[in-house]
């Protein structure tokens, strides 16, 4: 049987997939519509897997790569959800101090794709600290589907607290020069968003399509470069009005568009990755918080 291939799979699976890891849809009803783009030899259990993440083969570096220090960690976050765990990343046998990045997941939990991103940016000679908002319920549980249910069972306020703490912790850290920065994909994005306009001293934010704060933007102090996937209008459309509201503000920002591409086009562990946008937008990450971090 021939492999399925993203080519393969028309854009309304795609959004169908969004709606439902977005828990616009209910399991049943997700593999229900899906259902409607089953031909032939694309079956519906074939769609299933090829939608799902594949955490197994997929990794860009070892947990023990010998360039690393990378261990789990526990903070104190006395606004949020009490004792959170962590994962603290930074180059080895490095002796200066260090910018610093916050790394928030997505709507499911601290997930192999997201300490593998806190890791690699480590190696670009930051510290990182990546949370994981499930801890006071137990931790990422080992899968996305359980790890979305788990966080909705979370306060919004509560997680945003945690996230805000971790950026406390790591500006105090012994081998952080005290810039730091975030970053955030998708729930992540959001996050990164309000902690632009909760944090006056937070040096710089990177949301990737990330949900827009509606209020208080004006108290926003940290330089922005925000990242967004052309297919995803769900997100796109909060756009102008914060994008209005950056200007009347004054606010520092840059925004990228990637034409072409679906929401959780930098996450390598599904098919809606995009390698070629997924690379550039990391290249101007990476590049903006060495500007604003050191």
């Amino acid at each position: 049987m021939k492999k399925l291939q993203k080519e393969d799979i028309k854009q309304e699976v795609f959004d169908l997939y969004d709606a439902y890891a977005h828990n616009k849809l209910e399991r049943r009803e997700f593999v229900e519509r899906l259902s409607m783009f089953a031909v032939g030899s694309i079956t519906v259990p074939a769609l299933l897997s090829f939608l799902m993440p594949d955490y197994e083969t997929t990794r860009r570096i070892a947990a023990d790569d010998p360039n690393l220090d990378s261990k789990f960690i526990t903070y104190n976050s006395p606004k949020g959800g009490g004792e959170i765990k962590a994962l603290l990343s930074k180059p080895k046998n490095t002796t200066e101090k260090l910018g610093g990045i916050v790394v928030v997941h997505e709507n499911r939990g601290l997930n192999p794709y997201i300490e593998d991103t806190a890791r690699i940016a480590a190696l670009e000679g930051f510290i990182t600290i990546a949370p994981d908002a499930l801890s006071p319920l137990g931790g990422y549980p080992g899968n996305d589907d359980d790890g979305r249910a788990m966080q909705r069972k979370r306060d919004s306020k509560e997680m945003l607290e945690d996230f805000i703490a971790a950026y406390e912790y790591l500006m105090n850290h012994e081998d952080c020069n005290g810039n730091v920065g975030v970053v955030g994909f998708c729930f992540g994005g959001s996050i990164s968003n309000m902690m632009a306009v909760k944090v006056p001293t937070l040096k710089a934010s990177v949301p990737f399509y990330g949900g827009q704060p509606t209020e208080d933007i004006d108290q926003i102090q940290a330089p922005l470069l925000l990242q967004y996937a052309g297919l995803d209008e769900r997100i796109n459309a909060g756009w102008p009005d914060y994008e209005a509201k950056l200007k009347e503000h004054n606010k520092e920002y840059g925004m990228f568009l990637y034409p072409d591409v679906n929401h959780g086009f930098h996450n390598n562990t599904t098919p809606r990755y995009d390698k070629a946008a997924a690379e550039l937008a990391w290249e101007r990450t990476i590049a903006f918080f060495k500007e604003h971090l050191f």
